[in-house]
């Protein structure tokens, strides 16, 4: 038996601890960006305010995040398309409105449970139709839509906020089970719910296809437009759900859209991994990304600063996150 040959080749071997230590660290220089931000800020946490490491402070962290989790959702999903969604701002102003005029308070609860959930399917329909049949930019369609249903509500209230948000309605957000609020449970649903769809249905390897190459996806039989049709429809429903959370979550209405609502979840998307036709954060990515938002504007007001500098510092957040993902993408 020749053990020279074997000596040599065990020599060359990698030690499997040393495989095991490259390999972890190969993933965690993977995980999205939304991680390492959300670890510094726990670890800096300390330092600004007993407040933040407080677990019931996490709780209500939590549930103020709740309906920027389920349109970070919804925003994922067309983005893995390669497709993109502005019209949040317009069905939340649209939806908190008619939830807080006073329209249907002659009709039963469940039209105003369903109204922000109808709009905003109906709008993701709209969307769907104008950027994957019609071929329309999905920047300026979107935008169109939202445009459109702001300025409605801008006619119909004529400047005027409107009243405040059905009482039992709000049940939604202030009522928990254990200290979680019934909006974080819809939220934890939703996200277990399309990371199922996602792992286990045909749409998710739709989406992961048309993400990776839309033409060789359509030559290779899989429906392009149809699909593209379903992520926005889809978007438009989680949007809907979204904007019935952020109305159970306001104590009065307001005719303001809220430009930083499709800001915050368009940064929340790409921070947690999910770009134009990359999917690197799953679920779990944007998920982390919402609640380290959150945690980071908290942590800012702690600090004193207003609504402009938390816009400068998600603009430099979006930066940094597009810069290291276009380094990675040049590596590879």
């Amino acid at each position: 038996m020749d053990f020279s040959m074997t000596t040599s080749e065990t020599k060359h071997e990698t030690p499997p601890r040393a495989l095991n230590a490259r390999r972890a660290v190969s993933w965690v220089l993977g995980l999205p960006p939304a991680y390492y931000v959300l670890a510094i800020l726990i670890a800096v946490a300390p330092l600004v305010s007993a407040t933040l490491i407080n677990p019931n402070y996490w709780f209500v962290i939590l549930k103020q995040s709740a309906p920027l989790g389920i349109a970070v959702l919804a925003q994922s999903l067309v983005m893995r398309v390669r497709s993109i969604d502005l019209s949040v701002s317009g069905v939340f102003a649209f939806a908190i409105y008619f939830a807080s005029s006073g329209f249907l308070k002659n009709y039963p609860p469940y039209v105003t449970v369903l109204m922000p959930i109808v709009v905003g399917l109906a709008v993701g329909l709209v969307n769907g139709v104008l950027v994957a049949y019609v071929r329309a930019s999905a920047v300026i369609s979107t935008l169109s839509v939202s445009a459109i249903l702001i300025g409605v509500v801008q006619y119909m209230s004529a400047g005027r906020a409107p009243g405040s948000t059905p009482s039992w309605l709000r049940v939604l957000t202030n009522g928990n089970i254990h200290g979680l609020s019934y909006s974080v449970i819809v939220w934890l649903g939703v996200t277990v719910l399309v990371s199922l769809a996602f792992r286990y249905l045909i749409v998710g390897r739709y989406f992961r296809a048309v993400g990776d190459n839309p033409r060789a996806a359509e030559t290779t039989g899989i429906p392009l437009a149809r699909t593209i049709f379903v992520s926005h429809t889809l978007a438009g429903f989680l949007t809907g759900i979204a904007a019935l959370v952020q109305v159970s979550a306001l104590a009065v209405g307001t005719i303001k859209p809220g430009f930083d609502t499709f800001m915050n979840a368009l940064a929340a998307t790409i921070l947690g991994g999910v770009t134009f036709g990359v999917d690197r954060g799953g679920v779990a990515g944007p998920f982390v990304a919402v609640v380290a938002f959150s945690f980071l504007f908290a942590m800012l007001t702690v600090f004193g600063i207003q609504e402009p500098g938390k816009l400068i510092v998600q603009g430099g957040i979006i930066a940094l996150a597009a810069i290291i993902y276009g380094a990675r993408t040049g590596r590879v």
